[in-house]
């Protein structure tokens, strides 16, 4: 079943577990179900009227176009994950990516779940193509390698910053941190640079979690802007063309 969830004044969202994504993961208990059906397609298209009625954000990908088909590699419904472009028990000729990400949650593909997918997936009766359930696919693929970011945001969840804060007080935070980041600057003290400087990046992750994305999004999205953009030096800034 697909819930179209509404966090007032936060969001409206799509999800087939409203405890395990909107309880659990985004720590909100006080929501309404706008809409429920065993459709995606229709999920998907209710999703973006709703997010459009209630004066939202619409969402840049349609829910379906991230549950049932990730970077042409992957079908994904409530059940299962279909492999495309393999037809053999080896997966021969699949390319795995580093990882992907649906339902606010990232798979990466290290060894040990690429061997696991290998050893677990079945031939489908309706094509040659192969799939793995997707609830052991699920707890197979819970061993991602840890990063800073992880660790950041475990340690702001076990503080109940997430539970307890908001995309305001994270704001109010940033600005603090900047300013004693000037006052070092000024005062040419490194020990205190460097601390600010992680102090801001803690505050930043922070805040991306509450704006329902990362903050390794937002760099990779930044990256990709400015590794094309044009432009020459100025007086010791970079200007754009």
């Amino acid at each position: 079943m697909y819930y179209i969830y509404h966090i007032e004044g936060i969001k409206i969202g799509c999800t087939t577990d409203l405890k395990e994504r909107v309880e659990k993961k985004q720590g909100y208990t006080n929501y309404d179900i706008l809409y429920t059906t065993n459709n995606i397609h229709e999920a998907s298209k209710k999703e973006l009227e709703l997010q459009t009625k209630y004066k939202y954000k619409q969402d840049k990908k349609p829910y379906k176009e991230i549950i049932m088909n990730i970077k042409n590699k992957f079908y994904i419904t409530d059940k299962t994950v279909t492999l495309n472009n393999t037809f053999d028990k080896d997966l021969t000729g699949f390319e795995f990516p580093d990882y992907i990400t649906y339902e606010d949650k990232k798979i990466y593909f290290t060894k040990d779940l690429i061997a696991w997918m290998k050893n677990n997936n079945i031939k489908s009766q309706n094509d040659n193509k192969r799939y793995v359930y997707r609830n052991p696919f699920e707890k197979a693929s819970d061993n991602k390698p840890k990063t800073i970011f992880d660790n950041i945001r475990n340690w702001a969840k076990v503080r109940d910053i997430y539970k307890k804060g908001n995309s305001h007080t994270q704001y109010v935070k940033l600005q603090e941190e900047c300013g004693e980041l000037a006052k070092a600057i000024l005062k040419k003290d490194k020990p205190e640079i460097v601390d600010a400087i992680g102090d801001i990046v803690v505050v930043l992750t922070n805040l991306a979690h509450f704006e329902d994305c990362t903050i390794e999004e937002c760099i990779e999205s930044a990256y990709k802007v400015i590794s094309e953009r044009k432009g020459k030096m100025i007086n010791g800034t970079f200007v754009k063309d």
